[in-house]
């Protein structure tokens, strides 16, 4: 599909990937398998969500509150990582985007922080599109990470100081956020950077949401009005 330019198309979206461990244990496969279909529709669904002028895109991997899960699920997860994590991101990194892996690495074994940083050293030079992963990221941790920074520069502590320490620093706010997997909520997701937000929920599980499913969402998103607190006759 040919790039749209619309004043309507979110510039940052915002996906938390829910579903992945129900999705397999529904077709009484390991959540492990799961993880594997999420990846490989997380990677279709970039392409696309790119391929239809999306500039900016955060995807919610594997949030600090995950790490507690038991220790042969992570293992899966680092091992696909390890494994697929920079061959198929390079198909979406080709459209020119920059990546940034956004959460604290040092809970991640110390080859997947090596790999995920050189990847993220391979795409800087892109600019105007940007990919963040969320990887041992929390929103709560993310803010007081960012007031401390603030606070050790000597900056006083304003919503400008706290943004500019934050890990999307220079992008623009999310848009829109799409939950797949039936919750409604953003458990711990890009809290500060949400503040006006559109929420879109999903009941599909993330591995059967769609390109189609990413559209219609997209035309939802169009089609609301974001007054950002002025009425309608300020619009």
């Amino acid at each position: 599909m040919a790039e749209q330019k619309s004043h309507n198309l979110p510039a940052h979206i915002g996906v938390i990937m829910d579903g992945n461990g129900r999705w397999a244990k529904a077709r009484l496969m390991p959540r492990s398998f799961g993880h594997q279909q999420g990846f490989s529709r997380m990677i279709s669904l970039l392409e696309h969500a790119y391929d239809r002028g999306v500039k900016y895109i955060t995807v919610y991997a594997l949030s600090t509150e995950n790490l507690r899960r038991p220790k042969e699920e992570l293992e899966g997860l680092f091992d696909l990582i390890r494994k697929r994590f920079l061959d198929s991101m390079r198909r979406v990194l080709a459209r020119g985007v920059r990546l940034k892996i956004i959460g604290d690495l040092s809970y991640l074994p110390p080859d997947v922080q090596e790999l995920l940083r050189q990847a993220e050293k391979d795409t800087e030079k892109y600019e105007g599109k940007g990919l963040n992963v969320a990887l041992a990221y929390g929103a709560r941790a993310e803010i007081v990470r960012a007031a401390k920074e603030a606070v050790a520069a000597g900056e006083e502590l304003t919503e400008e100081s706290i943004s500019a320490h934050l890990y999307t620093c220079g992008q623009p706010e999310p848009d829109l956020i799409i939950r797949t997997g039936k919750e409604k909520r953003l458990s711990n997701f890009l809290l500060y950077q949400a503040a006006y937000a559109e929420l879109y929920f999903s009941d599909k599980m993330f591995p059967d949401f769609s390109d189609k499913d990413l559209d219609e969402a997209l035309e939802e998103f169009a089609s609301r009005t974001r007054r950002f607190g002025k009425t309608d006759e300020q619009l």
